[in-house]
């Protein structure tokens, strides 16, 4: 994808799925401990790419 002809990197659309449907049961206290962990991976997996774009952008907005 690209934002001010600037490459941006996201999740899949499958991915963004799961991820809503963790935190609405999240939002219910009713996560399994390995859920609570696939989330956590997830939250991981959105820190790299948010560095990623910034670095990404910082770069393109430095030319």
């Amino acid at each position: 994808m690209l934002e001010e002809s600037i490459p941006v990197f996201r999740a899949s659309q499958i991915v963004q799925q799961r991820i809503e449907a963790l935190l609405d049961k999240q939002s219910e206290d009713r996560l399994s401990p390995e859920e609570v962990a696939e989330l956590d991976r997830y939250e991981e997996i959105d820190d790299y790419l948010s560095f990623v774009n910034r670095t990404i952008r910082n770069f393109y907005l430095n030319q």
